[in-house]
């Protein structure tokens, strides 16, 4: 529970306040940005809600956040907010909230499909999310794209009775994984599922591309707000930097329209928009000659 003695110096005076045990995870300030901004550290409060909306946001990130770095939610308000869980994205698929410090505060994702429900990469466990799940079928698959992003998977996966999808090279984070993917080559997981391997980040991260129109990207890429473009970053490629950049380069083969990423902002364009944006992130990863 965040602690008022323990408030950043820098929130505004009202009753929302970020403490020094905030990790910079970036969750807060995606979720409700009139609210939180960022120094070079950590979040904090830049302005109070000032609408119901802009008050129900930051109480998805009171509830979001991984290290339970924010206070200023009433309890009945927060009791409510939980209900909104998992926040829908578009077309079945929705965001989970509730991410684990384990995951540094990583988002995933849920997807309602009529063939089964799929987890992509896992928050914590929270049984009123768990119940949630619960009441629109379950979770059939999780998919963890790579080693750094699989928090509770194991906890959601033994009360659904879950087929767990990860790359041979992750498996030392879930090593009981029910389903093991090999080599380089895309492989189709389900109808509307293709896993496409994108080495870089770590040895065996995976993307997921459901349907053509939604890329779970895990740590692969992701929008970048201070940019205003597609980012990848060689400070936290953890695995191949010139592999990640291949990697990049390999999803110019595929469509899609939003950018549904672990960590960092998501994006939704066209499918031309999103290969002109591939194609100027490329560039500017690719040194000149």
């Amino acid at each position: 529970m965040a602690n008022p003695a323990d408030a950043v110096a820098e929130n505004v005076p009202g009753p929302f306040f970020v403490d020094s045990t905030c990790i910079d995870c970036d969750t807060c300030r995606q979720i409700a940005p009139a609210t939180f901004a960022e120094t070079d550290d950590y979040s904090f409060v830049h302005r109070q809600p000032g609408t119901e909306a802009e008050l129900r946001a930051a109480i998805h990130a009171q509830l979001a956040c991984p290290t339970a770095s924010i206070g200023g939610g009433d309890k009945p308000a927060v009791a409510e907010a939980v209900a909104d869980f998992p926040l829908p994205i578009a077309h079945g698929v929705s965001y989970c909230g509730f991410t684990s410090k384990n995951s540094f505060g990583a988002s995933s994702y849920f997807v309602e499909h009529p063939d089964g429900n799929w987890l992509i990469d896992s928050p914590r466990y929270v049984e009123r999310l768990a119940r949630e799940f619960e009441s629109r079928g379950g979770i059939r698959h999780i998919f963890l794209t790579h080693r750094d992003d699989v928090a509770d998977a194991a906890k959601y996966a033994a009360r659904f009775h879950s087929e767990r999808i990860i790359h041979r090279h992750e498996l030392n984070a879930q090593p009981d994984a029910e389903r093991i993917l090999d080599g380089l080559d895309p492989i189709p997981l389900a109808p509307d599922f293709l896993a496409i391997p994108t080495p870089g980040h770590t040895k065996g991260h995976c993307v997921l591309l459901y349907r053509n129109q939604f890329l779970f990207a895990g740590d692969h890429l992701w929008w970048s707000r201070n940019l205003a473009r597609l980012n990848a970053s060689r400070s936290v490629c953890w695995y191949n930097w010139p592999q990640h950049v291949e990697s990049v380069a390999r999803l110019t083969r595929y469509q899609f329209e939003w950018l549904l990423p672990g960590h960092g902002e998501r994006a939704h364009f066209d499918a031309a928009e999103m290969q002109t944006q591939l194609q100027s992130l490329i560039e500017a990863l690719t040194p000149a000659p």
